[in-house]
């Protein structure tokens, strides 16, 4: 049974969800400030954690933060809030995910599923990746710009390690979906793909305005490649 942390001060809304969490066969831990969260992190370990972004005593970007300074565990963000700087910050920060409320309870326990069958996934069978000076070593999930380790997050990893596995291929936007987020697009914001893109390049490339490792091509839709 997989362990889920969900830190939320709305009492109504976290009946609901530990309710319908629980019936999904989870095991949930509340906490309903960031100090109450961080006493529970430290005691136990979670395989997902579900973040409020305004809570009583700070906001859920500090315990993401504080987080991904020791773990990898998928972190999803469930927030009233769309505005696309707060979900870029999210994302910078190292979330796996954005959900703005309202939201389905049936959609929140899919992209929960999805995140804990990618997590345990293994991205390639490969010792490594490599193309252009950015090495992959996949079984220590660390990324490398020539000798410098590169921070990414965990939705930023799996992505360069599709475009890194696919040389010289176009990929279109659903077949990144369908890879990335099991094969149903209409989990993902439509921004939140380009989001994910632009923070990849950011990190990846000499000068992003004039990318070398990828290439944008906006016609019917959105496609990406890698350029070895």
């Amino acid at each position: 049974m997989n362990n889920i942390l969900l830190v939320e001060d709305d009492l109504s809304l976290i009946d609901g969800l530990e309710f319908s969490l629980k019936k999904a066969g989870f095991c949930v831990d509340i906490a309903r400030t960031v100090r109450e969260s961080y006493a529970i992190i430290e005691k136990q370990n979670h395989d997902l954690l579900i973040l409020d972004l305004t809570l009583p005593d700070g906001s859920g970007y500090e315990i993401c933060q504080k987080v991904r300074q020791s773990s990898s565990v998928p972190i999803i963000f469930l927030t009233a809030s769309d505005e696309e700087v707060n979900i870029v910050k999210g994302l910078d920060m190292g979330a796996d995910d954005y959900i703005t409320k309202p939201f389905k309870l049936n959609e929140l326990t899919a992209r929960i599923n999805a995140l804990l069958r990618r997590a345990k996934l293994s991205e390639s069978t490969q010792a490594e990746l490599a193309s252009n000076g950015i090495t992959v070593r996949l079984a220590e999930n660390r990324v490398f710009r020539d000798t410098s380790e590169i921070e990414l997050t965990t939705a930023e990893y799996r992505l360069l390690c599709l475009f890194m596995q696919n040389p010289n291929a176009v990929l279109t936007r659903e077949i990144i979906l369908n890879r990335l987020w099991d094969n149903d697009s209409s989990f993902v914001d439509d921004n939140t793909l380009s989001v994910y893109v632009r923070r990849l390049r950011s990190k990846i490339e000499d000068n992003p305005e004039n990318p070398i490792f990828l290439l944008t091509v906006r016609r019917l839709g959105y496609k990406w490649n890698i350029v070895k």
